[in-house]
Parts: structure tokens; C-alpha cells; sequence
């Protein structure tokens, strides 16, 4: 009888009315709140991941461009660059893939 009583004042039913809109129906509601808290957990541990490649990256590019021999040497092994009077032979695989790449 008692809690009855309450939902009978005006003002607090409305007040529950308001706080479930908000909690569930909004569009930016409880769960959703939820679900972003989560994706940005996952976005934080993925610009982790590529400001860790991203270094690396920087320092294979400052080794490889400190000298004109590292230079040719890199672009030999990943791209399979050649000199006019040499001739290139690439090992594939099955799947008609070179072994390193």
C-alpha cells in the first residue's frame, strides 16, 4: 500500500516516466552509453597498435634511406626492382605467390 500511495503523487510517477525515457528510449541511452564506452576501448587499444607500426615504419624508413646501397638493396628485396642488363627470377608458390614479400 505504501509504494502504491507513491505512484499515485503525480510528480514522482512523472519523475520515474522521465528517468525511464532517458535510460532506455533516448537516443543516447544507457546501453548505447555502454556500447560506446566499449568501442572506444577498442579504438584506444587500435591506435595503439598502429602508432606502434607506424614507428617502426619510421625507422625502417630511416635505415633504409641513410645510403644509396641500403636504398637499392630495399628496393631490390620488397619490389623487385633490376638494372637493365640483369635478369630477375621470383620463386612462387602454388598460388602463383613469391615466398617473400
Amino acid at each position: 500500500m505504501k509504494y502504491l500511495r507513491l505512484f499515485r503523487n503525480f510528480y514522482f510517477t512523472s519523475l520515474v516516466m522521465l528517468f525511464a525515457w532517458l535510460g532506455f528510449f533516448e537516443l543516447n541511452s544507457i546501453p548505447d552509453q555502454i556500447g560506446n564506452w566499449f568501442k572506444l576501448q577498442e579504438l584506444k587499444s587500435q591506435k595503439e597498435y598502429y602508432q606502434d607500426q607506424i614507428e617502426s615504419l619510421k625507422k625502417e624508413q630511416a635505415s633504409t634511406l641513410g645510403s644509396d646501397k641500403l636504398m637499392e638493396k630495399y628496393a631490390r628485396e620488397k619490389y623487385f626492382m633490376k638494372k637493365d642488363s640483369e635478369d630477375v627470377f621470383v620463386l612462387v608458390d602454388a598460388k602463383g605467390e613469391p615466398f617473400e614479400k
